[in-house]
């Protein structure tokens, strides 16, 4: 959306007369026409704004236009979610708000941003989840002790694709069969903004996805219009979905590791700490990971870390009395 598209009345007159809701629509409209921004990121910009568009209605008793929106109407809106929300929603909510009276502002709409000012609550940032190397190879075996043919071999490479080569759960799931370059050793992947990247494979990557695409017409067979173009296939010859991905991971996290609760991201975790901890340049990980930001990537070095020192606890015969001595990191 360009200024032209708000180019009636007074920038002034504008501001106090202009229906929030609207406001509202061609703000979703250029996230998802001109800034392209996946499905599920307009989804969640137009739940959170109608979310307060009805918040502002009810406070108003009455339709709300742009020149009601103040700090304290804001304000009023977070403590209203405060009662019900933790602090990571809030911190998006506000967020989606910012963006959308950046946007305003930036298209002579209005003079300021009303959310700029309001202070992000805080948020302790939780430190991801990642097993151990000799467990993550339990998980990779698990597959292979069924004897369900092109099912086990399909999850075997999935499995293989979300720890060896670090991909999203919804990455893995959008790969078609013209992505994959297995002589190469690399896959092309659309990330999230639709960013695309090269990412290797590993050789047991690329030793699993071979056996896999030799039994994987048993799973097409098994219905008159499969999804052909897709690289992983349900039973009955559609694309996995996330969901289902989650199921399996969860599956073999049992089967193999005792643990029910493993989720594909904490795969993706592991291959990450596993590189840093065998070398790896953090650059080369946000690369391969498909971070926008490095500070995303540091989060791993604060893992290697306390794995270290819980490896020292554990193994030096001093540890635990010089602990006591040190003072609280």
């Amino acid at each position: 959306m360009t200024r032209s598209s708000f180019a009636h009345g007074s920038r002034d007159g504008l501001r106090s007369t202009a229906d929030l809701g609207a406001c509202i629509e061609r703000f979703i409209d250029h996230l998802a026409h001109e800034r392209r921004a996946s499905p599920h990121t307009v989804t969640a910009y137009l739940r959170d704004l109608e979310g307060f568009c009805r918040f502002a209605a009810e406070r108003l008793e009455r339709p709300p236009r742009l020149g009601d929106v103040d700090r304290s109407l804001l304000r009023a809106h977070l403590s209203k979610l405060a009662e019900s929300r933790g602090a990571t929603t809030l911190g998006r909510k506000l967020a989606s708000l910012r963006t959308f009276f950046r946007y305003l502002e930036q298209n002579g709409v209005t003079r300021d941003n009303p959310a700029a000012a309001l202070a992000s609550p805080k948020i302790r940032r939780k430190l991801p989840r990642v097993l151990d190397a000799e467990t993550a190879a339990e998980v990779m075996e698990a597959p292979r002790t069924r004897s369900d043919g092109a099912e086990s071999a399909r999850d075997a490479a999935l499995l293989e694709l979300l720890y060896g080569s670090g991909l999203r759960v919804s990455e893995l799931v959008g790969l078609d069969l013209e992505h994959l370059a297995l002589e190469s050793g690399e896959v092309r992947v659309l990330g999230k903004g639709n960013k695309e990247r090269i990412v290797p494979l590993g050789s047991k990557a690329c030793a699993a996805l071979r056996a896999y695409l030799t039994v994987r017409a048993e799973l097409r067979a098994k219905r008159t219009a499969p999804d052909a173009r897709a690289l992983f296939l349900s039973r009955r010859g559609r694309r996995l979905g996330v969901r289902w991905v989650q199921k399996l991971v969860r599956r073999y996290g049992a089967l193999g590791a005792g643990r029910p609760d493993l989720h594909p991201h904490a795969l993706r975790h592991s291959c990450a700490t596993h590189l840093l901890e065998g070398g790896a340049d953090l650059r080369v990980i946000q690369e391969l990971l498909g971070h926008s930001s490095l500070s995303t990537t540091e989060r791993y070095t604060h893992v290697s870390l306390d794995r270290l020192f819980a490896v020292y606890d554990r193994a030096h015969p001093l540890a635990r009395a010089s602990r006591r001595r040190l003072p609280a990191r």
